[in-house]
């Protein structure tokens, strides 16, 4: 899958970031003929699609419109890491898709009726997006970041010491990115569909205008 190309100079502070964190010198520029600077930054890439795997409130949609080509089917945009049929669709209760490849083109696929045809114009999809390294919150790059070095720390150091602080240091960066999502995304335990949730719960400083 290919993703966007990523803005070099923020990258290059988070893999300078890594480097710091198993006492590697900073360098100034993502040189890959460096294999300190390409295994940071590969696995800076690659715990970035991990974590934004996980669907976050900045980066998922629900109810995204997805057009049907003249062929009838769904290509699967190259910087989407999930799709699913969203539940406003007519047929959803007896549709089940999944993503898959068809002559080397990722499409969206019904397992129920076993095809890549769809019937229509446009369907509405919930979609996880992988998003461009500068586009993404800060308390989500101090996880990868975090996250990142960790790693790195284990490949390329492997100090039993250095990899404990820096798992705690990991657990701390998520905690905050775990934050952020709360205070971010409107969520409920009522059950309330997307976009739909009005409930106001108990707020004790409103006592203080009485």
């Amino acid at each position: 899958m290919a993703f966007p190309t990523t803005d070099n100079k923020s990258e290059l502070q988070a893999v300078n970031q890594i480097l710091a964190s198993v006492g590697q010198a900073p360098v100034t520029s993502l040189d890959q003929t460096n294999p300190d600077v390409a295994l940071c930054y590969d696995t800076l890439t690659d715990v970035s699609r991990q974590i934004q795997s996980e669907g976050w409130t900045f980066n998922k949609e629900f109810e995204y419109p997805i057009e049907v080509n003249s062929n009838k089917n769904i290509p699967i945009p190259p910087n989407v890491l999930q799709m699913d049929l969203s539940r406003c669709n007519a047929y959803f209760g007896s549709t089940d898709t999944v993503v898959r490849s068809k002559n080397g083109q990722k499409l969206l696929y019904d397992r129920t009726n076993h095809t890549y045809e769809w019937s229509g114009e446009a369907i509405k999809a919930d979609i996880v997006w992988y998003f461009d390294w500068i586009d993404l919150p800060i308390p989500i790059q101090d996880y990868i970041v975090a996250r990142s070095s960790t790693v790195v720390s284990q490949r390329l150091i492997t100090d039993s010491n250095l990899y404990q602080m820096l798992t705690q240091q990991e657990i701390f960066a998520r905690a905050r990115a775990m934050e952020y999502e709360c205070n971010q995304g409107d969520h409920t335990f009522f059950g309330h569909p997307v976009g739909h949730n009005n409930y106001q719960s108990y707020q004790p400083y409103h006592a203080l205008y009485r």
